[in-house]
């Protein structure tokens, strides 16, 4: 057997499609969904993800502000330009690229995010509408995983769903949205004691702890469905993920590949939670 892959960059691509149609749609109205990243310091892989929100937004037509500053920014300075764009009637999402210079409160920048603009999904108030259930801005990554194992044709509901990683980004929030897929779940991470024997009971195998090809064949159950979170580079400075890809596709039935999967899936689903922000505030319009 083995497995079928999960494209993220052909899911991703359908999704954008239809996103440009909504776009075309709101425009018609006079809404035109837009987008503030703000970036800090000189991150490479921080500026290389921006650079692909940027390009995500050219593509679907959402109009783009991004703003760069150096890494001796004042949380102050950076507080008060979260604030203007919370007050920006064109500006329908905000981004505070992760991670920020040291001296700068991560908590205090997000807790700035008005939770409408949050596109992120990650400030208390959508994280707690996402724990009950309400209503909220999903964050990306693991709104996407579910995207992901929904298009693959596999159940969720009833399934044994083991996620490795309890991060505030992946980890947690993934096992909250397979819990309301109605999937049994099981959160492992690196304090995990035999780590196999919990991962081989797993339907539904989603791994985000941030290791190099940590889990290979003998860690998975026959056929179950293996989501790779992971971006790190081996030995020889290639691109992999958190699964050993070469062992693993001859036991699992369907699998992300690394690169190209979850990836493209995160900004795919940023442009979903800025266009879902520009629709309420078309819905609000309507109303008056």
């Amino acid at each position: 057997m083995s497995a079928q892959i999960i494209s993220g960059k052909e899911v991703a691509a359908e999704i954008r499609a239809a996103l440009r149609e909504e776009v075309t749609q709101l425009k018609e109205q006079g809404i035109h969904p837009g987008l503030a990243v703000i970036l800090i310091g000189d991150d490479p892989a921080s500026h290389s993800y921006v650079k692909g929100k940027e390009k995500a937004c050219q593509e679907i037509g959402i109009y783009s502000e991004v703003i760069r500053r150096e890494a001796s920014i004042t949380q102050e300075e950076l507080l008060k330009m979260i604030e203007g764009y919370n007050k920006n009637p064109n500006i329908h999402g905000i981004l505070v690229q992760l991670p920020l210079p040291k001296h700068i409160s991560e908590k205090a920048v997000i807790d700035a995010i008005s939770p409408e603009k949050d596109v992120d999904g990650f400030t208390p108030v959508n994280v707690g509408n996402m724990l009950i259930g309400d209503e909220c801005y999903l964050p990306c990554t693991p709104h996407g995983i579910i995207e992901l194992i929904k298009r693959s044709g596999r159940e969720m509901e009833g399934k044994h769903a083991v996620v490795i990683g309890r991060s505030n980004i992946v980890g947690k929030p993934v096992a909250m949205l397979l819990l309301q897929e109605n999937a049994t779940v099981t959160i492992a991470h690196s304090r995990t004691q035999d780590l196999a024997s919990i991962t081989r009971q797993a339907d539904i195998l989603v791994v985000a702890v941030g290791r190099a090809e940590l889990i290979r064949a003998e860690h998975v159950k026959p056929g179950a469905v293996v989501i790779d979170v992971g971006v790190n580079r081996n030995e020889v400075g290639k691109l992999v993920g958190d699964v050993h890809f070469e062992s693993v596709k001859d036991v699992a039935s369907f699998l992300t590949p690394v690169p190209g999967g979850v990836g493209p899936m995160t900004i795919t689903m940023l442009m979903k939670n800025t266009v879902d922000a520009a629709k309420k505030l078309a819905r609000t319009m309507q109303k008056q």
